[in-house]
């Protein structure tokens, strides 16, 4: 029988977790499932309606996997690895999924990395801008939009306030897990220096710490397309040009050249001052309550007038 998962990456979306998942992979004593993101423990018991524009086809391109069974065969190539894991950051803001974590695995090892939450949701935002599914030009009027949006039943990617709620969430996984299964890192530890956070990963994991990861695989940058016709282009493997360069070039050097392109033609709009103010009210008292359970300050994500000041 497969090897059932002992690792997860719970969260927080939009904060590097597709970075760490590369990272553990790479890792000769870490298996991670083939598939990023199956949310089973999230959508096993209440599948989400997806209503919301491209919801179902962007849980169709992830490979979402909704039974046991096929959880499971996720894992047949795991062999000899100490850590078997996978990566849904849906877990950390799902409410079922710390009960079916702990149902599963009660002796799970669960990594989250948390980003400033106004970020993070400004961030979430201009990722469904850029693949075209966010209709609302502003930022504050998907802010309004959300709970709407939430009760008609749009996936959670739309959730982008809520989301942030992180002490709120992690409130939940406690009630079900030792704060000791909780490993817990900040964003900033991640762009800081990868290597070295990785390296940390592996050594809280219980695998070898010195081994180094290849940190300079290029992400899709996040912003809004410029050029639409370019944003098309890169996005259309049928597109002539892009046949044609299959034919003449490498893969690898074809993939380098795209996601140049896509990078290049995204403007990141500043978040304005009023959205941020906002959800720095938003969010007080819940990183009060977050600084209480980890015992530790994270007052720089609600200090508006010098973030302001480091945006210019």
């Amino acid at each position: 029988m497969a090897k059932m998962p002992n690792t997860f990456i719970i969260g927080a979306a939009k904060s590097g977790t597709t970075s760490l998942y590369d990272y553990l992979r790479q890792h000769p004593d870490v298996f991670m499932s083939p598939v990023k993101e199956p949310c089973f423990f999230a959508y096993a018991e209440n599948p989400p309606e997806m209503v919301g524009p491209g919801d179902e086809e962007s849980n169709r391109e992830s490979e979402v996997v909704y039974t046991l069974e096929h959880y499971r065969t996720l894992f047949t190539g795991a062999t000899t690895e100490t850590i078997v894991g996978e990566a849904s950051p849906v877990y950390l803001y799902d409410e079922d999924a710390p009960r079916l974590l702990r149902e599963h695995r009660p002796d799970a090892a669960l990594i989250v990395i948390l980003r400033n939450p106004i970020e993070r949701a400004y961030s979430h935002y201009l990722h469904l801008r850029q693949a075209g599914r966010e209709p609302l030009r502003d930022f504050e009027a998907a802010l309004d939009a959300e709970d709407e949006r939430i009760e008609a039943g749009w996936e959670w990617s739309w959730h982008y306030r809520r989301m942030g709620l992180y002490g709120q969430q992690l409130a939940r996984y406690l009630e079900y897990f030792d704060r000791e299964q909780l490993y817990v890192y900040r964003f900033e530890e991640l762009t800081a220096s990868p290597v070295r956070f990785a390296q940390s990963v592996y050594r809280a994991l219980g695998v070898d710490p010195s081994f180094k990861p290849d940190t300079g695989i290029r992400r899709r940058a996040t912003g809004v397309p410029v050029l639409q016709w370019l944003h098309r282009f890169v996005g259309n493997p049928d597109h002539v040009l892009r046949r044609w360069s299959r034919l003449v070039l490498p893969e690898a050097v074809r993939d380098r050249l795209l996601m140049a392109m896509r990078n290049a033609n995204l403007e990141k709009p500043p978040l304005p001052d009023t959205a941020r103010a906002r959800l720095a009210k938003t969010y007080r008292d819940d990183v009060c309550r977050l600084e209480d359970l980890l015992d530790h300050s994270f007052s720089d994500w609600l200090a508006t007038e010098t973030r302001r000041a480091n945006d210019k």
